[in-house]
């Protein structure tokens, strides 16, 4: 019989409960027990809540908790969670407690959960980021997630920090890979990767996962940041592990488990979406010399059936990051969903590129990255008129590097964190408007215009003026190309 004590809501506890292990589950900092089970009656814990986390210990028949701010019970009027019993004991290849999962629903990661539990006998938190990906991608997670053995679905909306803290950054530093790759992807894992290890120091998990494949960049790019973050973190790659080969062994792997298989239709590419960008690969694209076909587009409209008309789009510039849309101030994630729509519209920001990956392949990749395209642009362009000749040439052979860190997933580096300080103090003048003219997937620009402005029209202007003295070219250009006119007198025995 359990003897329980009153409680306040941050009072400590020990609870010893002697109960069958049939009726006794646990999860995550829950503490539920069986609707069958006769402790319901005793304690008349149906409606009960205490508020606070818990860790959980089985020791014997009994159940101890330890509560430093309480106890919260969760009950359901007709269901109480499951928990596998390899939750309570070593798994397959080893034994750890708590894994945070970067989950998005789809087959593969529905199937990491039980095979997490298998293996390392632990508790599966599913973890999502919102980057921008789309509401329906988020539709009906927890469901999914819980009915394929997680305790919880833990749902951050990054967005904002996304925009703000990473593709600012980058688009400020003029970061692309490969002469085209804007880095959406490599740009977005960084910060998916540090809400995990918040998330696990949340829940108290001693490891986090991730379901890359070992052929890609993304892999390197979730570790890393783990690595820099928090190195005392386990990292399970179950791609690097398992024996499940394809799509038919993850489905029979589901069944065998009684995880729901999704009913998603499945694309012909893989994709990865977020607020910066849309990428396409697979199918016909793993073959460089065919053309994407139209309906692959997902984020923008072909340039032949874009509006005949062109369109105006004024960007504001404040010390190299954009703040404002046509003179409408907006939140950076804001400000970049505008832009999409409008570049979207126009067929702006597709690319094809064959790209060199981390990890030493080739590989074929379709972007469209309208927003995105349009910002470059007006950065870039706004530049013209404040950096001085010596400040673009390094900060342009800077942002190759830079570019190339990012996409390494090196993101939390102490150089490119170094760079990134450079960039943002040379570009501390860069602020104006930039007018770009929007048609059929060109972007041009129509106007630039800045305070800071290094362009004089008094000096650059064929008319003479008092600044500068057409005669002064005679004597620089004999100083300057005095080192050519030596090695011809040398060459001819002058």
């Amino acid at each position: 019989m359990a003897q329980l004590k009153a409680i306040s809501p941050c009072s400590s506890l020990n609870l010893s409960v002697h109960v069958p292990k049939s009726d006794l589950m646990l999860c995550n900092d829950n503490v539920s027990f069986s609707k069958k089970s006769a402790l319901f009656q005793e304690l008349g814990a149906r409606n009960s809540e205490l508020q606070g986390g818990a860790v959980v210990s089985n020791k014997g028949n009994g159940l101890r908790v330890h509560c430093n701010k309480g106890i919260q019970a969760v009950l359901s009027h007709d269901k109480a969670t499951e928990v596998f019993e390899a939750t309570k004991t070593k798994g397959l290849r080893g034994k750890l407690n708590k894994v945070v999962l970067a989950y998005s629903g789809g087959l593969d990661t529905s199937v990491i959960v039980p095979w997490l539990r298998e293996n390392y006998g632990c508790e599966v938190v599913c973890f999502t980021a919102d980057v921008g990906q789309g509401v329906g991608e988020l539709e009906g997670l927890e469901q999914k997630a819980k009915a394929s053995g997680a305790c919880q679905l833990v749902v951050k909306d990054l967005q904002e920090e996304f925009v703000r803290d990473f593709i600012f950054p980058c688009l400020r530093a003029g970061a692309i890979y490969e002469r085209k790759y804007l880095l959406g992807t490599s740009m977005a894992r960084p910060v998916i990767a540090k809400a995990m290890v918040d998330v696990a120091k949340e829940v108290g998990a001693d490891a986090v996962a991730h379901g890359c494949t070992g052929k890609g960049n993304d892999q390197v790019r979730f570790e890393l940041t783990f690595f820099a973050l928090n190195p005392e973190l386990n990292v399970v790659a179950p791609w690097r592990e398992w024996d499940i080969t394809g799509r038919e062994d993850a489905i029979e792997y589901a069944k065998k488990h009684n995880v729901p298989v999704p009913v998603t239709k499945k694309s012909i590419y893989s994709r990865d979406r977020n607020l910066w960008h849309l990428s396409h690969e697979g199918d016909i694209l793993e073959d460089p010399a065919k053309e994407p076909k139209e309906d692959m587009y997902m984020m923008s409209t072909s340039p032949e059936a874009a509006p005949d008309k062109p369109e105006y789009v004024e960007i504001g510039i404040v010390s190299g990051l954009p703040v404002s849309v046509n003179g409408v101030k907006l939140s950076p994630a804001s400000l970049l969903s505008k832009l999409n729509e409008i570049g979207g519209k126009h067929g702006i920001g597709r690319i094809d590129m064959v790209e060199n990956r981390l990890v030493g392949m080739k590989s074929r990749g379709v972007y469209e990255t309208p927003g995105g395209t349009i910002l470059f642009t007006a950065v870039r362009e706004l530049e013209s008129l404040t950096l001085d000749r010596e400040t673009m040439q390094v900060k342009d052979s800077l942002a190759l590097k830079y570019a190339e860190l990012v996409y390494a997933g090196r993101w939390f580096d102490p150089l490119r964190e170094s760079m990134d300080a450079f960039m943002e103090e040379i570009t501390e003048k860069t602020s104006g408007s930039v007018r770009l003219k929007l048609y059929k997937g060109s972007v041009s620009v129509a106007s630039r215009t800045s305070p800071n402005s290094l362009y004089r029209e008094d000096i650059s202007s064929f008319e003479s003026g008092q600044i500068y003295d057409q005669a002064d070219a005679a004597g620089f250009i004999r100083l300057y190309g005095l080192p050519m006119r030596v090695r011809a007198m040398l060459e001819k025995g002058i």
